[in-house]
């Protein structure tokens, strides 16, 4: 497992002085960067060998968004390898030991010269020992998105939307989902639960279509290519 200790800054907080949702994702995707580039297989590693990890579905799960100055851990662990595909958990610890969030993701490991899936090799597996999973109540990685939503107006890819991939980092399809949401959710204050289902990779100057769907359980955002088809697929709870 890799942890690392932070206190929430002034930057990462909403009006109210809590924690946001895209602060909580943007500690959970350093923490597993933190932990690659420790153990040495991190960008540059992947890069030199032609692979890149693509992150297939989020499941995130919030008890509470921890207040300005609040000190916390985060930490990060793969509980198991398929093939091509690793699971990973997450969590955010407040000072008390208490879990503020945990998280579920799975990744798809990808060959850069083709981007086909890719079987790591035993040497990057064996810088990951699998540790038991967290507890939590695992949801379905698959979205349904009800065909009751309405069309929105068409958001272009720009470069702030990019990472070292050169493709939508994951944290910003959910920046720009969120901008669908109700004002009772506020800017992801109101979200105990998130997950993402992502499709396929959107680059720069590609336009995403975002259809909205909104129940009593909360928001589902589609955002999808010209055709109709999703690039992700996030819901709000």
């Amino acid at each position: 497992m890799y942890s690392f200790d932070s206190k929430i800054r002034y930057s990462e907080c909403d009006s109210e002085g809590k924690l946001t949702l895209p602060g909580l994702m943007n500690y959970f995707q350093d923490a597993s960067t933190f932990q690659s580039e420790l153990l040495g297989v991190g960008v540059n590693y992947l890069k030199a060998h032609h692979q890149v990890w693509v992150l297939s579905s989020w499941q995130i799960e919030v008890e509470r968004y921890p207040r300005l100055c609040e000190d916390v851990e985060i930490g990060t662990f793969p509980y198991d390898f398929k093939a091509f595909l690793g699971s990973r958990n997450f969590f955010m610890r407040t000072k008390d030991g208490q879990y503020a969030a945990k998280a579920n993701s799975l990744w798809s490991l990808l060959d850069t010269d083709t981007m086909r899936p890719k079987q790591p090799a035993a040497e990057l597996l064996e810088k990951y020992p699998v540790k038991p999973r967290l507890e939590m109540d695992y949801a379905s990685r698959k979205i349904i998105v009800p065909e009751s939503g309405v069309q929105k107006e068409p958001v272009a890819v720009k470069k702030h939307h990019l990472d070292t991939n050169h493709h939508v980092n994951n944290g910003q399809y959910i920046n720009i989902a969120m901008e669908y949401l109700p004002e009772g959710f506020g800017r992801g204050r109101g979200v105990r639960q998130l997950r993402a289902e992502y499709k396929m990779q959107a680059f720069l100057n590609d336009v995403l279509y975002p259809y909205v769907v909104k129940s009593e359980d909360g928001v589902i955002v589609s955002l999808r290519n010209e055709v109709g088809k999703p690039y992700v697929n996030v819901e709000f709870r």
